[in-house]
């Protein structure tokens, strides 16, 4: 999971521009969005398409459920590697 966390690290900084924040500084389960990162809700839309992109998962229109996702790096990790666990297993059945 780790791995996974630091990835996303990586693409938040990348995706949204974070020139001077390097990925391991950023803490896993500090809040991305108004404390914490201080992300907005444009960044959230870049990052939303980004990890859609490089993941190939979706997102449900849940408004608390997306809120959970982005809680965190930690949460959005968990919720990759559940999509992706899903999507590996919706491919054997087929």
């Amino acid at each position: 999971m780790h791995d996974l966390e630091l990835e996303i690290k990586q693409l938040i900084v990348t995706v949204l521009k974070l020139e001077g924040l390097r990925p391991a500084a950023i803490d896993s389960v500090e809040p991305l969005f108004i404390e914490g990162l201080g992300l907005d809700s444009i960044d959230a839309l870049e990052l939303g398409v980004a990890i859609r992109k490089k993941y190939r998962v979706t997102f449900d229109g849940v408004q608390e459920d997306l809120k959970r996702h982005f809680l965190n790096v930690r949460n959005l990790a968990e919720f990759v590697r559940s999509q992706q666990e899903r999507s590996d297993g919706e491919a054997v059945t087929r």
